[in-house]
Parts: structure tokens; C-alpha cells; sequence
């Protein structure tokens, strides 16, 4: 069964990351995720650098037939892009955020509860949803963990 954690507010500074941002229908969104986390690694990894933090992926709209995604790791610093890869921050800002477990298939009435809770506590959502992946496609669906941040004004 899927469970969340209470859903809080953050404010976060500035996140240097690099990232590489399409756009894909999402039942290909698994294959994009999983090439373009492995070309970051790659590319990180011939830098001599790891990720600062959890890989993420940002959603910059929600159009399933035509979704506009950004994969990225964050890094220590910025660093230059190559090709597809850029650097891109993550922006500072005042966020609702909560921790998710259980399956990726499972997560809209987590953004439905997220969503009532921001105008509940009279936040308005603005911009880009971003989700933190704590483990990966090795883990059993009931167990993994997902933090959802979704940016609010």
C-alpha cells in the first residue's frame, strides 16, 4: 500500500545540477529516465565528479501525451555541459514537499493530496514539480522512495 509522510514547507537555496531536458510521452518516460541518468553518470564520471545529491527528474508540464521532463543530478558546483547535457540549476524557493513510498504508477492522488494541501494553507503552486528518487528499478515497487517537491508562492 502507498504511503507519504506529512506533507511540510521548505525553503531551498539555489541547487547547481546538470540535466538533460525532452520531451516524451510517458509510457517511454521509464526508457528516457533510465538513458538519460546513465549519460549523466557517464559524463559526471569522465569529469571525476559524483552527484552532490539525489538524482531527479522535473516535470514542466503534466501533459502525459507530451510530457516536458528534466533528469538531472545535482552537482557541488556548476559545471560546463556537453551536447544534451547543461547545466541547469534548480531555482531557490519556497517549496511543499513530502516523502513517497511505494509505486511510480501510484503517485497522482499523492499530488491530488499535495495539491489541496497547498491551497488549504493558502499557498498557491507555481513553476516546475520535481522528483527525488532515493533508490531505483532494483528495489521492489512497495519500497521505493520518492520525495515530491512541488514549488509554492
Amino acid at each position: 500500500m502507498p504511503r507519504i509522510s506529512t506533507i511540510e514547507l521548505i525553503k531551498t537555496p539555489e541547487q547547481p545540477a546538470l540535466s538533460i531536458r525532452t520531451r516524451t510521452p510517458a509510457d517511454k518516460l521509464p526508457m528516457v529516465i533510465g538513458q538519460a541518468f546513465g549519460k549523466l553518470a557517464a559524463y559526471l564520471g569522465a569529469l571525476g565528479v559524483h552527484p552532490s545529491g539525489i538524482p531527479f527528474v522535473a516535470f514542466h508540464n503534466m501533459d502525459m501525451a507530451d510530457l516536458d521532463v528534466e533528469m538531472g543530478f545535482p552537482v557541488a558546483e556548476p559545471l560546463p555541459g556537453r551536447e544534451d547535457i547543461q547545466y541547469a540549476p534548480v531555482p531557490a524557493g519556497r517549496r511543499a514537499f513530502c516523502m513517497y513510498q511505494g509505486a511510480y504508477s501510484e503517485m497522482a492522488p499523492v499530488y491530488d493530496e499535495m495539491a489541496a494541501w497547498i491551497t488549504a494553507n493558502g499557498y498557491t503552486p507555481v513553476g516546475t514539480a520535481y522528483e527525488y528518487y532515493y533508490n531505483g528499478p532494483d528495489v521492489p515497487e512497495p519500497q521505493l522512495l520518492t520525495q515530491i517537491v512541488l514549488p509554492v508562492k
